[in-house]
């Protein structure tokens, strides 16, 4: 897919030498909201056949400006730049500023150069395609449902899922022609959450914070406290399941969809929903029995 990370294939670091290849790995010191328009933008190059000279000749950059763009290497780049590559390759302009945006703040730079950055391109109005607006739209609540299970707040629940459509605005030509485009956005959500998702000792999604954000914690009396401990188990159990149960079981149980919503959200058919959330079941009655001790 286009907004995957690249394959990690070391090049020469200012040049394509051959059309269509791809260019070398982003920067260790990219940010995860600088990945998240970076990696679409390579994908989108590499797609396109287009050498790094093509798109030097079209963006009206030097090659080494280019180049150090497209590693993420470097000072974060100016928006007039970034407008500059990106219009070349024909993608769309609004929710690639907002991105550009976010990765600037998390670049820590200051509000007055972001807003002289964008001041220097004028834009006309954009908006997104229909189906993209109505598809956001339909899984809003379920996505910020699912983000705010692993992070906490209602704000970096909203923003991740904002990212998440704004990266799938830009690769929406790809994902309209999917096989299964809802797979295709759930995946695409998931790679944001779990990118930022606090996680174990041992490498799994920590979902056991998300115990004291449920009602049964808002209401709890001291003698609730067993009952609150025993969630706190059975959450943690539930973040160190296989990646299909573990969506599942927390659309399901931490964000109270039905069946047939989390099929729909999940772009699975209601039997296959059915057979993950039942070995879902199963593997958690496995987990919590085993007593694994917590990490």
């Amino acid at each position: 897919m286009i907004w995957s990370p690249d394959a990690e294939q070391p090049l020469p670091p200012d040049t394509f030498s051959k059309r269509g290849r791809k260019p070398a790995p982003i920067a260790e010191t990219a940010g995860l909201s600088h990945r998240a328009w970076l990696e679409p933008v390579r994908g989108f190059l590499f797609a396109s056949g287009l050498t790094l000279n093509d798109l030097v000749d079209r963006s009206g950059y030097s090659k080494t400006r280019i180049s150090e763009l497209l590693r993420g290497n470097g000072y974060y780049p100016a928006w007039e730049i970034t407008f500059s590559v990106i219009r070349a390759l024909g993608l769309p302009v609004q929710p690639m500023r907002r991105l550009w945006t976010a990765a600037a703040r998390e670049a820590d730079k200051e509000p007055g150069w972001i807003k002289d950055c964008i001041e220097q391109v004028a834009l006309k109005p954009e908006p997104p395609p229909l189906a993209h607006k109505a598809f956001t739209e339909t899984m809003t609540r379920a996505y910020t449902a699912y983000a705010r299970a692993f992070l906490l707040t209602d704000h970096r629940a909203r923003w991740v899922v904002t990212e998440t459509f704004d990266i799938l605005w830009l690769c929406w030509s790809e994902a309209a022609t999917s096989e299964n485009i809802r797979r295709y956005a759930w995946q695409l959500l998931r790679s944001r959450v779990m990118a930022r998702a606090h996680r174990t000792l041992g490498g799994h999604p920590d979902l056991r914070a998300a115990v004291f954000s449920t009602a049964e914690a808002r209401t709890s009396s001291p003698g609730q406290f067993v009952a609150l401990s025993e969630l706190v188990d059975l959450f943690g159990a539930i973040g160190r399941l296989p990646h299909d149960l573990m969506d599942v079981a927390v659309l399901r149980h931490l964000c109270g969809l039905s069946l047939e919503e989390t099929a729909e959200v999940l772009g699975l058919t209601a039997a296959m929903a059915h057979a993950v959330d039942h070995h879902a079941r199963a593997t958690l009655d496995t987990l919590l029995t085993a007593q694994t001790p917590r990490e």
